[in-house]
């Protein structure tokens, strides 16, 4: 009885991750909290998946990512490699095998957000549209995931449940015969024909005011004689007109101020540029006598200066802004950030800004010191698309963290140190050399995923110990009947590419390992053949823009719709499928 609730159990979580009304990691801990309640997980094993290696290890990856993304040597390899992009399958096939081979050694969050901005840039050097480039790009950074231990977290995954039941987990490249050669295959379809499947209506190239539409919050409304703010100072402008409204600069004289001092006495004729709603704007129009000067399109170069910047970010999945609104955030009053506009799915947002819900995806127009905007907002938790600075001379210091993370490799390749321990003491070297701050390691860290991990690792657990997966196993075995075990694997490959499409593949990896496991015990067979079909399965999210964060961190700025991913992503899949599975049998015998 106690297997079936647990199953039972299983698919609620599966139906409220595919909802998506709440974030992934708390439906995680719900589930664990219902698997405790029906007595499927004892008290003293409720947190234990917080001690899994497989946890530590994903959280010191992405530590170890933070460090060598912001040491600059990477962006320069990929801004000296980028400007090869005169014809579109170069310019695709360039960015999409850096991104490729970048994820193999790093987060493939983390090597996406390397190269979406240079993709950016010279999509628009080229006079081409940024969603020709992104989901390419996006793809290609999962594709390399797949090709080692640490590219992707199944494979952390289903090495730990390989070292539970044989001692030994997967070594640093057991994965590549099969990734490496799903990935290249993959990428070279992307580059062909891949990305001429892309729906032609997300094709279309805009100025920053064609997405965002600036001129439906932000006018121009001139100090009339007769107004109660003139004589007054700035900073009493609130107490004299109240409502939602931010005062972005000043315009006097023909001379524009966007940074206003506190003091500045007003004066009849001085211009506001000032974001409102119409509603808003109306009454402060009638309450203060202004008049809306209304004579031209306000611009994005009217909201910069010398010292005053914009930059475009997107709302990155689980991050600590996803759900909350930017005036809960207080960006003005704590960051000095004003929040000019929002675009969702490559269309603006036509309602109050400041009370909108953000979401995974959503791409902002940010205003702000020009000096320290990317890195105030990278703080925030938003990913900026604009590129960063880079100095063309390196310091010998900035190779360090690459020269770590290599030594580190060493000891995992020759078996000397298993890799949690390899990669925390890594991050500890970072940290003692100075190359990465200890808020930065903790800030690094996206503990939406550690949440995740650490509450489904029991749940699977529960599966598995209450007979679950024994269950769910015969039933595979009863409908697969007598036919060859590589119809088997092709099964459970697509089971776990269905669910990786629409939930975490990390969560897909902890059902399906040990249904895996039992069914090739079943069978009598070896268990590596069908650990490497989940893992492979796993990192297939190709059809939705849910079931990969990398697919829905280029959703907003490519201007993608949910069903635009699958026209590229269902015969990337199909490729994957038939060429893996043969690989697999090959590389990992049944006996």
């Amino acid at each position: 009885m106690q297997e079936y609730l647990v199953f039972f159990i299983l698919v609620a979580t599966f139906v409220l991750f595919i909802w998506g009304r709440w974030r992934y990691d708390v439906v995680a801990l719900l589930a664990l909290m219902a698997t405790v309640a029906c007595g499927a997980v004892p008290f003293h094993e409720v947190f234990l998946g917080f001690s899994n290696p497989a946890v530590i290890t994903v959280a010191t990856v992405m530590v170890i990512t933070q460090a060598i993304t912001q040491s600059g040597v990477v962006d320069v390899l990929v801004k000296r490699l980028a400007p090869v992009t005169t014809q579109v399958w170069i310019h695709i096939g360039v960015l999409t095998l850096i991104a490729g081979f970048l994820s193999a050694f790093m987060n493939n969050v983390g090597a996406l957000a390397l190269v979406m901005p240079i993709a950016i840039r010279t999509a628009a050097k080229n006079e081409r549209p940024p969603g020709l480039v992104l989901m390419p790009i996006a793809f290609g950074s999962i594709l390399g995931g797949m090709t080692t231990l640490i590219g992707t977290p199944p494979n952390i995954l289903i090495a730990n449940y390989r070292q539970a039941v044989l001692g030994q987990p997967f070594s640093m490249f057991d994965f590549a015969p099969v990734g490496l050669s799903v990935a290249v295959l993959g990428i070279i379809f992307i580059i062909l024909i891949g990305w001429r499947l892309i729906p032609k209506g997300r094709l279309k190239s805009q100025a920053m005011e064609d997405v965002f539409h600036i001129q439906d919050y932000v006018t121009e409304v001139r100090i009339q004689e007769e107004s109660p703010l003139v004589g007054k100072q700035f900073h009493e402008i609130e107490s004299i007109a109240e409502g939602e409204y931010i005062i972005l600069g000043i315009i006097r004289n023909h001379t524009k101020h966007l940074k206003i001092p506190v003091h500045m006495e007003l004066k009849a004729n001085d211009i506001f540029i000032i974001e409102a709603a119409s509603d808003d704007l109306e009454k402060l129009v009638d309450d203060c006598k202004l008049e809306l000067v209304g004579n031209k399109d306000i611009s994005a170069e009217t909201l910069q200066s010398k010292n005053i910047g914009l930059v475009e970010v997107v709302v990155t999945p689980g991050s600590q802004v996803e759900g909350r609104t930017p005036n809960r955030m207080r960006l003005r009053t704590r960051y000095q950030i004003n929040l000019l506009a929002i675009s969702r799915q490559g269309e603006p947002f036509n309602q109050r800004l400041k009370n909108v819900r953000l979401k995974a995806g959503d791409v902002l127009l940010l205003q702000g010191d020009a000096d320290t905007l990317n890195e105030t907002v990278a703080d925030i938790g938003f990913l900026p698309l604009a590129e960063r600075g880079i100095r063309l001379g390196l310091e010998t210091k900035k190779f360090l963290p690459i020269a770590i993370f290599f030594i580190s490799l060493i000891f995992i390749i020759t078996k000397l140190l298993p890799v949690q321990i390899a990669f925390s003491g890594a991050v500890l070297l970072m940290v003692l050399f100075n190359i990465i701050p200890i808020r930065k390691v903790y800030s690094s860290i996206d503990w939406s995923i550690v949440v995740l991990l650490g509450a489904m690792i029991p749940v699977g657990g529960a599966l598995a110990s209450t007979g679950g997966t024994q269950l769910i196993a015969q039933n595979i075995i009863a409908f697969a009947g007598q036919t060859h075990p590589i119809f088997i694997l092709g099964i459970l490959m697509i089971v776990t590419m269905g669910l990786s499409d629409v939930m975490n593949n990390a969560a897909t990896t902890v059902v399906m390992a040990p249904i895996s496991i039992s069914i090739a015990q079943s069978l009598g067979y070896s268990i590596d053949p069908f650990l490497m079909s989940v893992a492979v399965g796993a990192s297939c999210a190709f059809l939705t823009p849910i079931g990969h964060q990398n697919n829905t961190l280029v959703m907003g700025p490519g201007g993608y719709h949910f069903g635009d991913y699958w026209p590229m992503g269902l015969p990337l899949e199909i490729i994957i499928l038939i060429v893996s599975l043969p690989l697999i049998v090959l590389v990992w015998p049944f006996q």
